[in-house]
């Protein structure tokens, strides 16, 4: 069985919001030097659900790929370092500050390179952009049936299990296989690399393609890009109104905020 699973480089979630800054003119979110970049931790949590089926079945090959910069090596080698077998990096000045729907579309072109696939898996979403949109892209684009918020992943023969999360409880769907997955934070905790796997992920092979290289022209992914216009780029302003609400004793300023919140029509 083969297993792919998408993984993006983000920055760290857990530095504060407070370092990025927006450049509104450009659209873009401007990183301050020396910000930590990682794999998105719902990407983490895919190649956990990969890791665990591999367990099940006893034997699997699992293939991360990522779509960015050079700088993504980084994530791919964490990979390498959970367990998977082999990584993709897809690097272009093309694919450069990617959207969704672009990232889709080279991932799908990155996965048909990678010969037979029986899984695919992706992150909820991007702890970035939260977008939650390449998973259901890249199940369109290659025509494969896509089951969302998994939280747990069951593979028997050629079925596949997936228990799902709803707002107001579980369901469970399956399906037949190749299929594309979105894993959820339900799954549970990723694991933490081993010295012993962090030592043996140096020696997996990890290779870089172009656009190019996977049958994708600019004219492409230029037409996929335009598929979404970003129109504005802001921190949202946040004001805050206090009234100060008088009496004589508690009893006429509880009086006093009854009669102001009817005329705001709050009660």
């Amino acid at each position: 069985m083969h297993i792919v699973v998408c993984v993006k480089q983000v920055p760290d979630p857990e530095a504060a919001f407070s370092m990025l800054k927006v450049d509104e003119q450009a659209k873009k979110v401007v990183p301050p030097e020396g910000l930590r970049l990682v794999m998105s931790p719902f990407d983490e949590q895919a190649l956990e659900a990969a890791l665990r089926v591999r367990e099940n079945l006893g034997e699997a090959k699992i293939t991360a790929i990522s779509v960015g910069a050079e700088s993504a090596r980084n994530v791919l080698k964490h990979a390498l370092a959970m367990g998977a077998d082999e990584a993709v990096l897809v690097c272009d000045a093309a694919l450069d500050d990617c959207n969704s729907e672009t990232a889709a579309l080279a991932l799908s072109h990155a996965i048909r390179a990678s010969g037979s696939v029986d899984l695919i898996l992706t992150g909820r979403q991007a702890a970035d952009w939260d977008a939650g949109i390449a998973g259901c892209g890249i199940a369109e684009l290659m025509g494969l049936p896509v089951i969302t918020f998994a939280r747990r992943i069951d593979v028997k023969g050629g079925t596949l299990s997936v228990e799902r999360v709803l707002s107001d409880g579980f369901e469970t769907i399956e399906t037949s296989l190749p299929a594309v997955v979105t894993v959820s934070n339900e799954l549970g905790a990723a694991r933490t690399p081993s010295l012993r796997e962090t030592m043996r992920a140096a020696r997996k092979p990890l290779s870089v393609r172009s656009a190019a290289d996977l049958g994708l022209s600019t004219a492409d992914i230029e037409r996929m890009a335009a598929r979404r216009t970003r129109t504005r780029l802001y921190v949202p302003a946040k004001t805050v109104q206090c009234e100060l609400i008088t009496g004589a004793d508690e009893s006429a300023q509880g009086a006093a905020l009854a009669r102001r919140l009817r005329e705001e029509r709050l009660v």
